[in-house]
């Protein structure tokens, strides 16, 4: 791991703590692992992962070697996996700020979260930035039905493009409809075959990165979840009843 940040000496250093969303099988765990592949020679990286009752993110990437192991941490939310990065963040806290103790100084805590619905947001109080991930195999139509995360996560990624003509999606129409929901913010069409795609998304960091350290950038609130419901006999409007999108068996 590198010795020295990427900051000038004088300046102190900022851990950026950046959030991975989105729905399960997104991609959330391959993109993370990207970063760390291509970004820990020259930034000192930390990961948080989360899962509902298994520590099975953290054991993917501390397989892939993109980092030593003990710079993952997995924390088992045991709840749907919203409450974890939004309504009680203690437990990612916590993690967040042992790494960041363990192995000062650190540029940057990745802290992804469980697979959720299309309107898991972090709060700001956890994370100083996020991505809100998506997959050409959840379906073309899937960024123009918008939601907190699509429509106001940092970065918005379409990921596994290269997929897409075997599931019949036009690529190109859902990044227009993603660009069209998120009104100017940022979105990035990315596949790990593409060089200049993963080049993309590291930059995006790194610019972020920059911006944090030097105090311009502010962590925004992309706004609550929808009501929602566990099925008929909730009375909480917080729940998962109407996707599949949550394994909670």
């Amino acid at each position: 791991m590198p010795d020295q940040s990427t900051a000038p000496e004088s300046e102190p250093r900022r851990t950026l703590r950046l959030g991975v969303a989105g729905p399960v099988g997104t991609g959330k765990s391959s993109l993370i692992a990207t970063l760390c592949r291509e970004l820990s020679g020259e930034l000192s990286m930390a990961v948080v992962t989360n899962d509902i009752y298994t520590d099975e993110d953290a054991r993917f990437l501390r397989s892939a070697g993109v980092l030593p192991t003990e710079r993952i941490h997995a924390v088992e939310t045991g709840a749907c996996p919203h409450t974890a990065i939004r309504d009680d963040i203690t437990a990612n806290l916590d993690a967040v700020e042992d790494l960041e103790e363990e192995f000062a100084p650190l540029d940057l805590v990745l802290v992804e979260s469980g697979g959720d619905n299309l309107t898991a947001t972090f709060s700001p109080a956890l994370i100083d930035a996020q991505i809100f991930c998506l997959d050409v195999a959840g379906g073309g139509d899937v960024a123009r039905k918008g939601g907190p995360g699509i429509g106001r996560a940092d970065l918005l990624v379409v990921n596994k493009v290269d997929l897409a003509s075997y599931v019949n999606v036009d690529a190109e129409r859902m990044v227009a409809d993603a660009a069209a929901a998120r009104g100017g913010r940022a979105v990035l069409s990315l596949s790990q075959h593409d060089p200049a795609s993963v080049a993309a998304l590291c930059d995006w960091v790194r610019t972020v990165l920059r911006a944090h350290r030097s105090g311009e950038h502010i962590p925004q609130d992309p706004g609550p979840m929808a009501p929602h419901s566990h099925g008929p006999d909730d009375d909480h409007g917080h729940g998962h009843g109407q996707t599949s999108e949550h394994a909670h068996a």
